[in-house]
């Protein structure tokens, strides 16, 4: 399955993309953990089935040092013990605010006092702006059929400005 565009190279695309990038920069540059960034960011990317996005959170988890044994838990979290109380409720709040549709009632009240109870609140917000720009990048990359493998760390760490 060939990519149907590459938003990079379109003039527009890229123009876009360069702001999304900085949004991005934003939300890596909180106090919300990276770790935890990347265990949500690669969670909700699972959801997704956005190959590309797997790739790129799952490498960029492994070049921060995160574990083999984590990162191949992340599809189980709930079923597992290597995450912390203040991890599995940002776990939590990437899977309610991903399966929007899935869930009528979005994001529990159990799962927002879970956050509450763990994270200030800058951290809240950028978790909060976490979750709605994977989803918005997991679902570019599955509309434009951007496929997986490829990625290497680092390698948009040139798109900001």
């Amino acid at each position: 399955m060939e990519p149907r565009i590459n938003l990079a190279t379109n003039e527009l695309g890229a123009k876009i993309g360069r702001r999304f990038y900085n949004v991005s920069l934003a939300i890596q540059q909180s106090p919300l953990p990276r770790d935890t960034q990347e265990l949500v960011m690669l969670r909700a990317s699972q959801i997704n089935g956005c190959g590309f996005c797997v790739d790129y959170h799952t490498k960029e988890a492994v070049h921060a040092g995160e574990t083999p044994v984590r990162i191949n838990l992340v599809a189980a979290w709930r079923h597992s013990t290597v995450f912390t109380e203040a991890e599995r409720a940002a776990l939590a709040l990437a899977e309610e605010g991903t399966r929007l549709a899935d869930a009528h009632h979005g994001v529990s009240d159990e799962t927002w006092a879970q956050v509450r109870k763990h994270y200030d609140d800058d951290q809240i917000a950028a978790l909060v702006y976490l979750v709605a720009m994977i989803n918005a990048a997991n679902r570019l990359g599955v509309i434009v059929r951007n496929q997986g493998g490829s990625y290497e760390p680092g390698m948009f760490t040139s798109m900001s400005s």
